[in-house]
């Protein structure tokens, strides 16, 4: 049973969902106190949830997830400037998403949370296959073993 939950733990869908989960409530929350508490305007409130959601999965994703072998600060800013711009593609989309729908009846809350749901799988793709894509040998060599 523990050989079967420690194979589970280190299945990178897995730790993705649960990183993503936890990304996603860090910008649901992050605009909820702006946006809901401190009143801040919504599509401000979304910019800065987006950008700390962003800063928090570059370290998740990077520590965890996708096990970066980056070394160096070369490396490591390479992968970082890829893991960002991939993340400002989707924060794009995010943003306009957002945007557009909040001007609808459709709940802010609902409308933030929909948007978000396209961009997490989004930037699955983007992070596997472009951000931390020189991981893909050794990915392939775990998978074996």
């Amino acid at each position: 049973m523990k050989k079967i939950v420690e194979k589970f733990l280190k299945n990178q869908i897995v730790l993705y969902g649960i990183f993503g989960v936890l990304t996603t409530l860090v910008n649901l929350v992050v605009f909820w106190i702006l946006q809901s508490v401190l009143k801040l305007n919504e599509n401000m409130a979304n910019a800065i949830a987006i950008i700390t959601s962003i800063l928090f999965a570059y370290v998740t994703n990077r520590i965890w997830v996708f096990n970066s072998q980056a070394k160096g600060k070369k490396e490591i800013f390479v992968e970082f400037v890829k893991f960002v711009s991939g993340r400002c593609i989707t924060m794009v989309i995010e943003f306009f998403g957002c945007l557009q729908l909040f001007k609808t009846s459709i709940p802010i809350m609902v409308s933030k949370i929909a948007v978000t749901v396209v961009v997490i799988i989004l930037n699955f793709f983007i992070s596997k296959f472009f951000a931390f894509k020189n991981n893909r040998k050794d990915e392939i060599e775990d998978e074996k073993n």
